[in-house]
C-alpha cells in the first residue's frame, strides 16, 4: 500500500529487517532500520554497514574500492591510507600488501577506519599463513611464503574449479623447475587492469609479462584464499606443463605440446561460436585468445 507524500517531501523508505549491500561486488551486511534513502554526507547518522566481504582472489584495487564504499568515503582514500597503516609485512613485499588482504568478512565498527580495516586483513593473513605447515610446504617446493603466496594467487586466478588448483600449482612449478617461461594470461591482465589481452600485450616490457620474463611475477596478483595457498605447497603429482580451459568446467591438462595445440583449437573454436552468438552471427574481433599460448586458462584472472 502506498500512502501520499507531497511531491517536495517524498522520500523512498528501506524496510526493516536484515539488509545486503553489494559494494562493488563484495557483499556488505548489516541490520537496516527505516531512514530515508539519503546520501551519508547529507545525514550522517545513516548507521554503517555491519560487516565487510572480500572474495577469494580479489585485487588490492578491488578491496580498497570496497573499503571505501563500505564506509562513506571519497574514491582512493583507502588505496592512499594503505602507505601510513602500518601495515605488516614481510621483506620481499617492498610496502606492497597484495596478497596480504585476506579473504573473508570484516566486522565494520563504528569506529572502522581504511587503517583499521587493513590492517585486520593483514593480520588475518598472517594468521593463516605464517604457521609452520605453510612454511614447510614452501621449502618442500624450494621457495619461501612469499614465493609460496605468489604460487597461490596465479592458481586462484588460473582456477576454474577447487579440483584444478592443485594442478595448476604443478603446472606452475613443472615449469619453473625447467627454466620456462610462465606465459600466463593472468599475470598480464593484473598489471593492465583489464579482462583480456592482445599479442601487442605479450610483447610488452612489463614485469608481469610471463610469456618474456622468466620466473614469478614481482608480487602476487590477488588475495588467494586458503585452498588456493593449500594447492600452491601441495601441489597435485603429474607432469603437466600445459593446460587450457576449453569451456566451462573443461579444463585439460597435458605434458605433450601436440595435444596443448589440439585442446587450444577447440578452445579458439569455442570462443568463436561465443564471439558469434554475442555479436549477431558476425565473427568477433581477433584477440589473444585466438593466438595459442603455452598455459591459455580461458578464466580471465
Amino acid at each position: 500500500m502506498l500512502t501520499h507524500i507531497p511531491p517536495r517531501r517524498r522520500t523512498r523508505l528501506t524496510r526493516r529487517g536484515r539488509l545486503a549491500l553489494v559494494v562493488a561486488g563484495a557483499v556488505v551486511a548489516g541490520t537496516a532500520v527505516a531512514v530515508p534513502l539519503l546520501t551519508v554526507a547529507d545525514h550522517p547518522e545513516v548507521p554503517r554497514p555491519a560487516a565487510l566481504v572480500v572474495p577469494e582472489g580479489w585485487r588490492a584495487s578491488q578491496v580498497y574500492a570496497a573499503i571505501d564504499k563500505a564506509l562513506a568515503l571519497p574514491s582512493g582514500s583507502t588505496r592512499t591510507s594503505a602507505g601510513k597503516a602500518r601495515l605488516t609485512l614481510p621483506k620481499d613485499a617492498g610496502g606492497n600488501p597484495e596478497g596480504y588482504l585476506f579473504p573473508t568478512s570484516y566486522p565494520l565498527s563504528k569506529g572502522a577506519t581504511p587503517e583499521s580495516v587493513l590492517r585486520s586483513m593483514v593480520a588475518t593473513a598472517h594468521d593463516k599463513f605464517d604457521g609452520a605447515p605453510v612454511a614447510a610446504g614452501a621449502q618442500r617446493n624450494s621457495m619461501n611464503v612469499y614465493q609460496a603466496l605468489t604460487i597461490a594467487s596465479i592458481v586462484q586466478a588460473q582456477a576454474v574449479k577447487k579440483e584444478d588448483m592443485g594442478k595448476v600449482a604443478r603446472v606452475v612449478l613443472n615449469r619453473l623447475e625447467r627454466g620456462m617461461p610462465l606465459q600466463l594470461d593472468s599475470t598480464l591482465i593484473y598489471a593492465l587492469g583489464r579482462a583480456r589481452t592482445t599479442e601487442e600485450d605479450t610483447r610488452s616490457d612489463s614485469p608481469y609479462n610471463t610469456y618474456r620474463r622468466l620466473g614469478l611475477p614481482p608480487t602476487p596478483i590477488g588475495n588467494p584464499g586458503e585452498d588456493a595457498m593449500r594447492a600452491a605447497i601441495n601441489p597435485a603429482p603429474g607432469d603437466w606443463l600445459y593446460f587450457v580451459t576449453v569451456k566451462p568446467g573443461d579444463t585439460r591438462f597435458t605434458a605433450d605440446y601436440d595435444t596443448h595445440m589440439r585442446n587450444v583449437a577447440e578452445f579458439n573454436s569455442e570462443q568463436q561460436k561465443a564471439g558469434k552468438q554475442q555479436s549477431g552471427g558476425q565473427s568477433p574481433s581477433p584477440d589473444h585468445s585466438s593466438t595459442p599460448s603455452a598455459t591459455r586458462s580461458g578464466k580471465a584472472g
